[in-house]
């Protein structure tokens, strides 16, 4: 069964803003926030949700998951296309906030993951391959201002 083209992008987060990276399996010195595609009958949050548990262990349910209401369109890698249908060259990206109380520890999944780190925003940032997930980094501490702001206004 082939993959959908649409796929959620999560920066797992603190309040401090230190961001959960994790290492590709299948790339070694590749990493990125949690993603993964949407499956059938999904709404994107379901997505978010499920590629959480499955990729850290954590229950996105549990925190502060917020749809960002940024969707980016990209094509995609080359040698990825062979999990999608035949001619799909495009995927369509929704991003993703979750917020934890503290750099929580994290069970990866081995299959997909070698690693994972928790880096500050900026470091964070530099250290994704994909300019995507780099740019949602790079915007985490205006939502952070904006989230505050919108607190102490009552």
């Amino acid at each position: 069964m082939y993959k959908i083209p649409v796929s959620v992008l999560v920066v797992i987060h603190t309040v401090d803003l230190h961001v959960l990276l994790l290492e590709r399996a299948d790339h070694p010195g590749y990493w990125q926030s949690v993603t993964g595609s949407q499956n059938p009958g999904e709404i994107l949050s379901q997505t978010a949700q499920r590629e959480v548990f499955e990729e850290t262990g954590l229950r996105a349910e549990d925190y502060l998951l917020t749809d960002w209401l940024i969707e980016n369109q990209y094509e995609i890698y080359e040698e990825w296309r062979w999990r999608y249908d035949p001619g799909v060259l495009l995927n369509t990206e929704h991003v993703f906030g979750l917020c934890v109380p503290a750099q929580l520890p994290i069970n990866i999944a081995v299959r997909e993951h070698l690693n994972f780190m928790w880096l500050p925003w900026q470091q964070a940032a530099e250290k994704v391959f994909s300019s995507s997930n780099a740019e949602a980094i790079r915007y985490l501490p205006v939502r952070q201002q904006a989230r505050q702001k919108n607190n102490f206004a009552g």
